[in-house]
């Protein structure tokens, strides 16, 4: 599922994720939890201010840079 991510940028451009928007709705990351580097991606798992982790992936191999979900989990449902 593609994403509107708006990242912090300070030494580099697209530094971290600090805000993304799914399903009409914004959510803002409270904290990065991982990181990690694939030969075409960087992923982030990130804890968003409702409380549930996504881990998020930029597509940093291609130009337009695409941001996806990969993954979800529900805190409060355990799921």
């Amino acid at each position: 599922m593609k994403l509107e991510v708006v990242c912090y940028s300070g030494y580099k451009g697209d530094e971290r994720p600090i805000r993304f928007q799914l399903g009409g709705q914004d959510h803002f990351v409270e904290a990065v939890l991982d990181q990690w580097y694939g030969p075409e991606d960087v992923f982030f798992k990130v804890q968003a201010e409702d409380g549930n982790v996504y881990i998020l992936r930029h597509r940093t191999a291609k130009p337009e840079g695409d941001w996806t979900l990969e993954s979800f989990r529900d805190i409060k449902r355990g799921k």
